[in-house]
C-alpha cells in the first residue's frame, strides 16, 4: 500500500505534490499543478520511478484531476528529478512538453550519446582536473570491459515545444512568463505567474523557481559543456547574473522545486550571492598558497562532510563545482590556467611584482 501523497493547496488554482526521489537526501521534488482554462498544466514531473509515478497520479487525484486530463508540462530544467516522468505523462495524456532550447539540446545530446563516448570524455575531464589514479581506475575498468550502463537521466523524453525567455506561455486564462536563469543548467527557467497573490501580498506575483532559488540550500553549479563542445562555459557567472535578475523581479512568494515555499526573494538572493563570494574568496586563498588543480581545490574546499566521506559520484560533482568557481576567477582576471594534463590554476595577484600591485 502506498502512502498518501503530501499535497498542498496554494490557492488560486495552484497545488504542489511531493514526488519522491529514490535514495536522495533531498527526499522529493515539488511538482506544481497549475489550473488553466484548457486543463491542468504541470511544472516539472519528478523522477522516473514506479513509486514516484504512483505518488504523482495519486496526488493529481487529490487535486481533483487525473493524469489523462493534463494539458501540458513545463519543465524548469532537464535534470531527471524534474523531467524524468515527462514521457509517462505524455503517453497517458497526450500533453505537450516545453523546455528551454538549451536544455532541449542537452536532452537530445543524451539521447544520441554512446555511454562509451561519455565515459571517455569523463575520464579525460577528470585527468585534466588532476584526479588521482585510484579515482580513475573504476571508470577505466568499466570502459575497458565494455560493461557500461547509461547514466540515469541520460535517455530522456525529448520535449516538443521550446520555452521562449521573456514571453508568456500560451496558457488559456493564465499569465505565466518564462525567465531564463542559467547556471544550474544552461537552459534553466523560472516561471513567473503574473497574477495577484491570493493573500494580496506585496510583490509581483508568484515565482516557480525550480532549482534556481531554494530555501536553505544552494543548487549545484558545475561545468556543463559536452564532449563535442570546445568553448569553456562560465556557469557560476551565469548563475550570479540570473540571481540578480530574479531579485529585481521581487515576487510576492517563491514556489521552489525542493524544501518549501518562502517569501522575500531579494533577501535569499543576497544570502546566495554572499555564499558564492565566500567560496570565491576561499578558492583565491587556496591559490595564493600554491597553484592547484580543480581536484586539489575540491579536496581543500569546505563541503557538508569531510572529503574522505564524500562518495565517488559526489566527488565528481564537487570537482565540477570547484572548477566552476575557479573559472569565474579566470573570467574576472584574478587567476589563470597553466599546463595541460593536469591543468593547474594560479592566483594572478600573487605572481605580480610588488611594483605592479599598487
Amino acid at each position: 500500500m502506498h502512502e498518501t501523497p503530501e499535497v498542498t493547496d496554494h490557492r488560486g488554482g495552484v497545488w504542489s505534490i511531493q514526488v519522491p526521489i529514490p535514495d536522495n537526501p533531498l527526499g522529493y521534488t515539488l511538482v506544481y499543478v497549475l489550473d488553466t482554462d484548457r486543463g491542468p498544466v504541470l511544472v516539472d514531473t519528478g523522477w522516473d520511478d514506479p513509486a514516484s509515478w504512483d505518488t504523482l497520479t495519486a496526488g493529481l487525484a487529490r487535486c481533483g484531476t487525473d493524469v489523462k486530463d493534463l494539458h501540458g508540462v513545463v519543465i524548469t530544467h532537464h535534470h531527471p528529478d524534474h523531467h524524468g516522468l515527462s514521457g509517462r505523462v505524455r503517453e497517458a495524456s497526450g500533453a505537450w512538453i516545453a523546455m528551454h532550447e538549451a536544455d532541449i539540446a542537452m536532452v537530445r545530446r543524451g539521447q544520441e550519446a554512446d555511454p562509451g563516448h561519455w565515459a571517455r570524455y569523463l575520464l579525460a575531464k577528470l585527468r585534466t582536473a588532476g584526479a588521482p589514479g585510484d579515482h580513475l581506475a573504476p571508470l577505466q575498468k568499466a570502459l575497458d570491459s565494455g560493461r557500461l550502463r547509461d547514466v540515469p537521466g541520460m535517455r530522456q523524453t525529448l520535449p516538443d515545444r521550446a520555452v521562449t525567455p521573456g514571453e508568456l506561455l500560451p496558457l488559456a486564462g493564465r499569465r505565466l512568463r518564462a525567465i531564463w536563469t542559467p547556471g544550474h543548467t544552461p537552459g534553466h527557467v523560472c516561471l513567473h505567474l503574473e497574477e495577484e497573490h491570493p493573500d494580496r501580498r506585496a510583490g509581483t506575483g508568484r515565482l516557480f523557481s525550480g532549482d534556481h532559488l531554494l530555501p536553505g540550500i544552494s543548487p549545484h553549479i558545475g561545468v556543463y559543456e559536452g564532449p563535442d563542445e570546445a568553448d569553456l562555459t562560465d556557469p557560476l557567472g551565469d548563475y550570479l547574473a540570473s540571481l540578480e535578475r530574479v531579485a529585481r523581479l521581487a515576487p510576492a512568494e517563491v514556489l521552489p522545486a525542493h524544501k518549501h515555499p518562502f517569501t522575500d526573494a531579494p533577501a535569499r538572493v543576497t544570502e546566495l550571492l554572499d555564499h558564492h563570494a565566500d567560496r570565491l574568496a576561499a578558492v583565491t586563498s587556496l591559490l595564493r598558497e600554491r597553484p592547484r588543480t580543480a581536484w586539489e581545490l575540491a579536496e581543500a574546499m569546505e563541503w557538508n562532510r569531510p572529503w574522505a566521506d564524500i562518495p565517488y559520484g559526489s566527488r565528481n560533482i564537487a570537482v565540477s563545482e570547484a572548477e566552476a568557481h575557479v573559472r569565474r576567477l579566470v573570467k574576472q582576471g584574478r587567476a589563470e590556467a597553466v599546463g595541460d594534463t593536469p591543468v593547474r590554476y594560479r592566483d594572478l595577484f600573487a605572481v605580480l611584482r610588488p611594483s605592479d600591485r599598487g
